[in-house]
């Protein structure tokens, strides 16, 4: 039997938790199908997250459009013998009609305000709140990991090498989507590549070369066989003995005018190995042979490296990316913000939510840096917050944008080169402070005037609901 990477498009609706079926059955059976609004958002980052990258948003929109309940779904629900005929009669008809907002893929977020709005029938939107969260959640956890690694790199390549680690097929997709989303060069991943568009690099195995009976003979074997794709693996042995045979076989290549590219060093003290390599390959007139660095590395120990002055030209990062290692979770919501033309709020402690429709507002500093956001409502403007803005900012723009109308898309899908080259432009705006890697200082988000005071008025409400 086929290895599944991907949910078969009948089993998508049934992705979900069983009591978002009991509600929507309650709903259905008091006739609660009017117009409602869910937000997403992230409640609280990680401790180390000053900032985080949107990613998922194409698959959300891909999975939304297919979204239906075909009758094999039907007759799991009915065999569970909790449903009316009449509510599973109504979700065979169901067809996504709803309107999302939302920003795009690339861009770079903060606690406490919304990435998506999602604007449809009650019971509809009701039901997408796991599958919505479990594809943003994740993309966004590795984008902004790979970001992090982007971020202190400084320029050098970075590739995703997390497929053997991954926990599961599809989310080793979605990793080696994201990382090239945050920056990455490519990854390692043939079907990733395949699939997304993306370029993929690969080296050697030490299989490779243990399969000789000379590291030497080995070498040069790779190195005839792809005489354009030959990062030497030199580590499998003694390294410095191995960046030495790399050295000589270097030399005599050059007559067939095949030049090795670089050298890549998995195990070992990389700084100083790296620095070992670098002089050797440096004596033989190699200097442009490049050093390419693997082996448990996450962007807390590139920039270790680098700050030490650690020769690397290019490093594979793989576990901790693949797994967001370090906060391999964050505290998405998917709440109830207006239904039936009302706006609606929780008050719980530690919980509480902010009632209505908004658009998120960012502020532009007049270095071309982000300053502050503001959420506001919906309906209030660019031009009409500026002046809330303390201190005063350049440029105003909205973040949440209309992908989705009525069931059908506004634009085509993007492309992921474009979300790559929003990230970029992006990143290159986000304030030193928030790129902290170990005390992030919070970005500023807070509240419009009028969407304070909505929210004050609807508390008191709130309270009045409990009498």
């Amino acid at each position: 039997m086929p290895i599944d990477l991907r949910l078969d498009p009948s089993e998508v609706s049934l992705l979900n938790d069983l009591y978002e079926f009991t509600v929507a059955a309650a709903f259905f059976e008091r006739g609660m199908n009017a117009t409602a609004s869910f937000e997403v958002m992230v409640r609280r980052f990680p401790p180390t997250r000053g900032y985080m990258i949107a990613a998922g948003l194409q698959r959300v929109l891909e999975v939304l459009e297919e979204f239906r309940f075909d009758s094999d779904a039907i007759e799991h629900l009915k065999s569970l013998q909790l449903f009316k005929p009449e509510f599973l009669q109504h979700l065979s008809q169901l067809r996504f009609t709803s309107t999302v907002r939302a920003i795009p893929d690339g861009s770079i977020f903060f606690a406490g305000e919304p990435v998506m709005e999602i604007r449809g029938p009650l019971i509809e939107t009701q039901l997408l709140e796991p599958l919505v969260l479990n594809q943003l959640g994740f993309a966004s956890l590795t984008a902004t990991k790979a970001a992090r690694c982007f971020s202190v790199a400084s320029g050098r390549r970075l590739v995703e090498f997390g497929l053997r680690r991954g926990q599961g097929a599809d989310a080793t997709l979605i990793a080696a989507r994201s990382a090239y989303l945050a920056g990455f060069s490519g990854t390692s991943n043939v079907l990733a590549g395949k699939r997304y568009g993306m370029p993929v690099f690969g080296t050697m195995s030490h299989s490779f070369i243990m399969a000789h009976d000379s590291e030497r003979r080995a070498l040069e074997d790779f190195a005839r066989t792809f005489p354009k794709l030959n990062t030497m693996l030199v580590d499998t042995y003694d390294t410095a003995q191995g960046v030495r045979n790399v050295a000589e076989l270097a030399a005599r290549l050059a007559a067939d005018n095949i030049k090795i590219q670089a050298v890549r060093i998995d195990s070992g003290d990389l700084y100083q190995v790296t620095r070992q390599a670098r002089a050797i390959l440096d004596q033989h007139g190699l200097a442009d042979v490049a050093i390419f660095a693997s082996g448990n590395l996450d962007e807390y120990r590139i920039a270790e490296l680098l700050r030490a002055g650690a020769p690397i030209d290019a490093f594979g990062v793989g576990t901790s990316l693949t797994v967001s290692e370090d906060a391999p979770s964050a505290d998405y919501t998917y709440k109830l913000a207006d239904y039936a033309d009302r706006p609606r709020l929780k008050t719980s402690a530690g919980k509480a939510t902010v009632p209505g429709r908004k658009q998120v507002f960012r502020g532009i500093n007049a270095a071309g840096q982000f300053a502050q956001d503001l959420v506001g409502l919906v309906d209030e403007s660019a031009a009409g917050v500026t002046r809330e803005f303390r201190p005063a900012v350049s440029k105003v723009v909205p973040m949440l944008q209309t992908v989705f109308e009525n069931g059908r898309r506004r634009v085509g899908p993007t492309i992921l080169n474009q979300s790559r080259d929003h990230f970029m432009s992006e990143f290159a705006m986000l304030g030193a402070r928030q790129r902290s890697l170990t005390s992030p200082v919070s970005y500023p988000v807070r509240l419009t005037a009028a969407l304070n005071a909505m929210t004050i008025s609807e508390r008191l409400r709130a309270e009045q609901l409990q009498d």
